[in-house]
C-alpha cells in the first residue's frame, strides 16, 4: 500500500533478509523472525518511497466501502475454475505446478497470466488434514514461494500436519509473470538518490530518476502494469482455492498480505475459512495519511532501538536517547556531504545509509548489527550500512535486483492514488512528516514521489472492510512494529464485523512465529481448531 520505495513490501523480507544478513552479511529484511519460524518472511517495507495516515484530513480522500462479488461465479470465469493442478517435485521436498488466471477479470477472453504455486503437503502426524494453509509474506512484491520454502519446517508440527502449506507468488511477482523496470546499474542510482534535496537542482535530480523508474516499468512491463492490483490478485487467490479442492480459504498473510487477505475477505465473505492477518495494513487510509503513519512507526522504532542502544558498551550514538538521535542526525549529515567509500567502487550516499538504518528497524535481532555498521560509518567506512541498505532492496551480488522493488512500486501505485502530485507539494508536506519522524519524515515526504509519474492510472483507492458474514478473523498488531502501526491493526479489526484482535507488547515487524509463546498458542488453537482467541487478546514480549 505505500509508494515509490515503500515499507509495507517488507515484513518477510526484514526476516528472511536478517536472518541471511546475521548469516552471511547478504540478504535483506522482509519479514524473517529472530527464531526464523512462520513469521521468517512477511511484508512491510517503509517508504524509502511510501505512504501512511491516520484520521481523514483536508483533501484526503473519504474510504468506500468494498463490496462483496456475486455468489455465483460467472460462466466465462468457469474454465479457471475448472484447470487441473498438475504438481512436480521442486526446489527439494516441495511440489510446484502452474495456473492460468485471466490477464482482465473484465474481459476474460483478453489474455492470460501464468502464475506458480508451491506447496508441502501436510504430514498428517497426530492430527486430522483440515485443508490449504495459503501463504503471503507481504510487499507487496515478495514471493511466496520462496517464503514458503524458507519457513515450512518451522511451523509447529500440529499446523503441518493439518495443513498443506502453499504460496503462489501474485501477478506481476517472482515466478507469476513478473514485472521487471531498471537494469542493475540504473537502479542503484535510484537508490542511491538523494530524499532530503536541499536545492532545485537536487529536487529535479530525483524527479528524473522517479521519471526513469516509471518509464522503464512501462517499457519492460507496460502489458500487464493495468492489471496486478490487489483485487485482481484476490479474486487470483480465489482461483487457486478452488483448484486445490476447497470450500472455504485457509489464509495466513503478514504485513501487505493483511491487505491481500482483507481484500479477498471483503469480496468473497462466504469463502473464508480461517484468516490470520498479522501486522495488518489499515484499508480505510489514503496514501498520504499511510506514509504519515509509517513515518511515525518508524520514529516509534528508532526510539525503542535507542533506549536499548545506550545501554550497551559497544552503542555508537551516545549514552542516552537524546544524544543518540543527534548523532544519528549528524552521522546522516556528513554522509550527505560526503558519501563514504563502500567497497567494489560504491559509495553509501545519505540515502542509502538512510535505508540502512531503516531495514534495522524491523526486527530487533538486526540491532547489533546496526550498532556495528553506525561505528564503522563513523569512521569512515560505509560498507556495512550498504550491506543493510542492499537487503532492503534485494540487491543481489552480481549487482542485479530481485524483482520484489519493481512489484512493490507497480502494485502500490495501481492500487492508491498518488500521495503528492509532484514535489511542489512534497515540500509543502514536509513540516508535517517532520513531525511525524524527526530522524525520518523528510526524506520518507520525498519518497512518495514515484507514483506521481506512474503510466498508469490507480484503481483503488482508501476503502473499509467489513466482511459481513465471515467467521472470526484474527488480527494481529505489534504494539511497537514500525512498518504497520499498531493503531492500524486496531483499525482493520474494528472494520471486520468478526475481526478479532491480538495484540503483542514488542518490537519488529509482525508476531506470529517463534517470537512469543502466547500469540503463537493463540494463533495455533485458532488454525488447528478454529477458535478465535477472546477479543483484545494482549500478549508480552
Amino acid at each position: 500500500m505505500s509508494s515509490a520505495r515503500s515499507v509495507h513490501r517488507a515484513a518477510w523480507r526484514a526476516r528472511r533478509g536478517g536472518a541471511a544478513l546475521l548469516a552471511a552479511c547478504g540478504l535483506l529484511l522482509v519479514g524473517c523472525s529472530s527464531g526464523g519460524g512462520p513469521q521468517a518472511p512477511a511484508g512491510g517495507r517503509p517508504a524509502p518511497r511510501s505512504t501512511a495516515g491516520d484520521s481523514v484530513t483536508p483533501g484526503s480522500a473519504a474510504p468506500t466501502a468494498l463490496r462483496p462479488l456475486p455468489a455465483a461465479t460467472p460462466a466465462a470465469l468457469l474454465p479457471y475454475y475448472r484447470q487441473k493442478l498438475a504438481w512436480h517435485a521442486c526446489d527439494g521436498s516441495f511440489e510446484c505446478a502452474t495456473f492460468r488466471v485471466p490477464l482482465d477479470y473484465a474481459r476474460p477472453g483478453a489474455g492470460d497470466l501464468t502464475l506458480t504455486a508451491a506447496r508441502k503437503k501436510a504430514t498428517g502426524a497426530g492430527h486430522a488434514r483440515v485443508g490449504s494453509l495459503l501463504l503471503n509474506p507481504g510487499g507487496p512484491g515478495g514471493s511466496a514461494v520462496s517464503y514458503l520454502e524458507g519457513v515450512a519446517g518451522t511451523f509447529a508440527a500440529p499446523v503441518r500436519a493439518a495443513y498443506d502449506l502453499v504460496g503462489f507468488d501474485p501477478r506481476g511477482v517472482g515466478r507469476s509473470s513478473p514485472v521487471q523496470c531498471l537494469a542493475g546499474p540504473r537502479m542503484d542510482a535510484y537508490a542511491a538518490a538523494d530524499t532530503t534535496p536541499d536545492t532545485p537542482a537536487e529536487v529535479d535530480a530525483l524527479v528524473r530518476l522517479d521519471r526513469e523508474f516509471a518509464a522503464g516499468c512501462e517499457q519492460r512491463s507496460g502489458r500487464s502494469l493495468p492489471h496486478v492490483g490487489t483485487v485482481d490478485a484476490a479474486r487470483d487467490m480465489d482461483v487457486l482455492r478452488a483448484l486445490l479442492g476447497d470450500a472455504k480459504l485457509h489464509y495466513l498473510g503478514k504485513s501487505y498480505g493483511t491487505y491481500l487477505g482483507a481484500v479477498y475477505a471483503g469480496l468473497f465473505p462466504g469463502r473464508v475459512g480461517r484468516m490470520v492477518l498479522d501486522g495488518a495494513l489499515d484499508p480505510s487510509l489514503d496514501a498520504r495519511r499511510a506514509a504519515l503513519g509509517q513515518a511515525s512507526g518508524f520514529e516509534t522504532a528508532w526510539s525503542s532501538f535507542a533506549r536499548d542502544c545506550v545501554t550497551h558498551a559497544d552503542c555508537p550514538f551516545g549514552r542516552t536517547t537524546a544524544a543518540a538521535g543527534r548523532s544519528l542526525d549528524a552521522l546522516l549529515r556528513s554522509i550527505d556531504r560526503k558519501p563514504l567509500p563502500a567497497g567494489g567502487g560504491r559509495r553509501l550516499t545519505e540515502a542509502l545509509a538512510t535505508t540502512g538504518v531503516i531495514q534495522a528497524m524491523y526486527a530487533d535481532f538486526l540491532w547489533p548489527q546496526l550498532r556495528t555498521a553506525a561505528k564503522d560509518a563513523q569512521r569512515g567506512d560505509g560498507k556495512a550500512l550498504m550491506a543493510l541498505a542492499d537487503a532492503y532492496y534485494e540487491r543481489r551480488s552480481d549487482g542485479g535486483y530481485d524483482n520484489l522493488m519493481y512489484a512493490n512500486m507497480a502494485v502500490n501505485c495501481l492500487d492508491m492514488s498518488a500521495p503528492f502530485p509532484g514535489p511542489q507539494q512534497v515540500a509543502a508536506a514536509v513540516p508535517a512528516f517532520v513531525r511525524a519522524s524527526p530522524h525520518f519524515g523528510r526524506a520518507m515526504a520525498w519518497m512518495s514521489l514515484t507514483c506521481a509519474y506512474w503510466p498508469v492510472k490507480s484503481v483503488g483507492g482508501p476503502r473499509t472492510v467489513t466482511a459481513a458474514g465471515a467467521p472470526p478473523i484474527v488480527v494481529v498488531g505489534t504494539t511497537r512494529d514500525p512498518a504497520t502501526p499498531y493503531a492500524w491493526a486496531r483499525s482493520l479489526a474494528a472494520q471486520l464485523s468478526s475481526g478479532r484482535l491480538v495484540t503483542f507488547r514488542g518490537d519488529g515487524h509482525t508476531a506470529y512465529g517463534n517470537r512469543s509463546d502466547c500469540v503463537d498458542t493463540a494463533v495455533n488453537t485458532y488454525l488447528l481448531e478454529g477458535q478465535a482467541p477472546p477479543e483484545d487478546k494482549t500478549c508480552a514480549s
